[in-house]
């Protein structure tokens, strides 16, 4: 196992893939670790060198309690691939991942070759966040699973990959949750994102309830000079209920 020590935090980050290839980072959703994208990989690895990062407070990285930002969670970013030896890179992130692309591309443009924010948005409910974040910090994570497993899957996801992710969900680190959410609480990605200057892709999924596109995908496509949008048949973890669509979008976007 891989680690770099970040201030206040231990990340966890993994290579895969070709040595000699483009480099892509894929970024976790909140609640989620960097196993969110395992069935992804196996459509990815042939063609890309692959970054897997778990945010603070997720997965294997360790992080002391507080609010994060979204400029501390992309710094981590950098600081990982510092570490794997990516130089320009392109980024591929779910929900607070794709909140975390659209930073990099603003905080560091010179680095990020192409963009593709995945179910995700620009501007969330920050009271909504504000009362998640204080149950998880005073219940536990027990307290939201019912509500984040809502809007992570579909029915239409296997039984299997359901218990899974709940599992996870409930096992994780509270503080950490809480941090990143935090860091959905406070962004100000909305009146920004106009300066991305990166090709970009944004992906959304049909059944989506979390960050759908009207209301939410549909800003990114406007407001993002220049982004092309492709729909999926998935919900909000789009790599778990459609991995190879998701793998063909990413593909063909990168490869043209």
């Amino acid at each position: 196992m891989t680690f770099i020590q970040r201030n206040g935090a231990t990340l966890y980050w993994k290579r895969d893939g070709r040595e000699d290839a483009p480099a892509l980072v894929l970024l976790n959703s909140i609640g989620t670790d960097m196993d969110l994208w395992d069935g992804v990989l196996p459509h990815l690895r042939d063609r890309f060198a692959l970054l897997r990062i778990d945010a603070r407070g997720h997965g294997a990285s360790i992080a002391e309690p507080g609010d994060y930002a979204l400029a501390m969670l992309a710094d981590d970013v950098l600081a990982a691939a510092d570490a794997a030896g990516f130089d320009r890179f392109s980024v591929a992130g779910v929900s607070l991942g794709g909140m975390i692309g659209m930073e990099l591309a603003l905080r560091a443009p010179g680095r990020i070759e192409k963009l593709l924010p995945i179910c995700t948005s620009a501007t969330m409910d920050s009271a909504s966040w504000n009362d998640r974040i204080a149950r998880v910090r005073g219940e536990g994570m027990a307290a939201i699973a019912d509500l984040a497993m809502g809007r992570f899957l579909s029915d239409a996801v296997e039984p299997a990959i359901y218990e899974a992710v709940r599992r996870q969900l409930l096992a994780m680190d509270a503080q950490g949750y809480a941090g990143c959410g935090a860091a959905i609480r406070d962004m100000d990605l909305a009146d920004r994102i106009g300066g991305i200057a990166c090709p970009t892709l944004v992906i959304t999924g049909t059944r989506d309830t979390s960050t759908p596109y009207a209301g939410h995908g549909e800003h990114l496509v406007a407001r993002i000079p220049g982004a092309a949008h492709v729909a999926l048949e998935a919900a909000h973890l789009a790599p778990l209920e459609a991995p190879e669509a998701l793998a063909g979008a990413i593909t063909s976007f990168l490869e043209s």
